[in-house]
């Protein structure tokens, strides 16, 4: 009789593949927009991050819960819909805990709605998983996601305005790189760790092939 849910590695894998193999930023290039808009100060990545996770999570559980229910006629329209809800949620909590970062994020936290992530995941995964990988699944999506925000966000607070945070990091004779914190800086940071990423893809399948044919 084999068990209810995945051994501990399968769970492992599908999360770690969310942030690693199918990372949505650095190798499925999804999510673009928020990811040049709002990356200029790591509260700000962070905090979109952290929102678009909750709306991922919560919109694949409810479409693995109802995968059976929905008609296949229509249900990029109510994925879009349940997706929609999630938003709605996050964009008045954000808005009841800061409105700083509310005014900061703008029209960013609606246009998740329209993130493909989102709704990819939930056409390619959720609709066809169970709740437990669903979730799992979303989980390592989102993680990635954020990891992808944070690695933006803190780059280029740090060289555009020396500080992480918002607490300063070097003294005053620190010159800002002021383009760091616009969007030409953001298309730069993004291609290095676009290059770093391919790199490492490169050196694992290398060192893949090596150990394959016993060198």
């Amino acid at each position: 009789m084999t068990s209810p849910t995945p051994p501990q590695e399968m769970t492992m894998d599908i999360f770690l593949k969310g942030i690693w193999e199918e990372n949505p930023v650095f190798v499925m290039l999804l999510g673009m927009c928020p990811v040049l808009a709002v990356t200029n100060t790591t509260i700000n990545a962070l905090a979109m991050g952290l929102a678009t996770t909750f709306v991922l999570l919560c919109s694949s559980i409810l479409v693995s819960l109802l995968r059976h229910a929905i008609p296949k006629q229509v249900r990029i329209a109510t994925y879009i819909i349940i997706i929609a809800t999630f938003v709605t949620m996050v964009d008045y909590l954000i808005q009841a805990i800061s409105l700083e970062l509310y005014n900061a994020l703008g029209a960013f936290i609606q246009l998740i709605v329209v993130n493909c992530m989102i709704l990819g995941r939930a056409e390619s995964y959720a609709s066809r998983n169970g709740l437990y990988r669903s979730v799992i699944s979303a989980c390592g999506v989102g993680a990635g996601f954020t990891l992808a925000l944070l690695c933006l966000g803190t780059v280029r607070e740090v060289l555009g305005a020396g500080t992480l945070l918002g607490y300063p990091l070097f003294g005053p004779s620190f010159e800002p790189w002021v383009v760091m914190v616009l969007p030409p800086g953001g298309f730069f940071v993004l291609g290095c760790w676009l290059l770093l990423f391919a790199w490492l893809r490169q050196r694992k399948d290398r060192t893949t092939e090596a150990l394959r044919h016993g060198r």
